[in-house]
């Protein structure tokens, strides 16, 4: 699949510094114990249009996402589904994780987003 330049919202890039070097525990969880070793590369804290992944695989177009307590929230859940048909539209696809999950179902997760490699790997 090939790599297209997804425009990003320059003012984003000092926030999404900023999250990176504060990652929440979960994150850190996922990243240490599970995408710091993907196959393909994985970025933290990604500006795309005018939002901040957590994760992004660009060679697999895959946005990985954690949700913490807020996202269950009405006004959070109108915004992820707002941010998600906004990435998809640009042929990403996003999937999205809970803290629990990650918490409790670490394996469970891991396999999901090893489920997204083509089968060569």
């Amino acid at each position: 699949m090939a790599n297209l330049y997804l425009f990003y919202n320059k003012e984003l890039r000092e926030k999404a510094r900023k999250l990176r070097k504060e990652m929440t525990p979960v994150e850190r969880k996922l990243w240490y114990d599970c995408l710091s070793n993907f196959p393909l590369p994985v970025l933290r804290q990604k500006p795309i249009l005018n939002y901040i992944a957590d994760f992004y695989c660009s060679k697999l177009r895959l946005i990985i996402e954690v949700d913490g307590e807020t996202h269950g929230m009405k006004e959070a859940r109108s915004y992820d589904e707002r941010r998600t048909k906004a990435l998809e539209s640009k042929g990403l696809k996003v999937i999205r994780f809970t803290n629990y999950e990650v918490l409790n179902n670490l394996e469970g997760v891991r396999i999901k987003i090893w489920e997204e490699l083509p089968k060569e790997f």
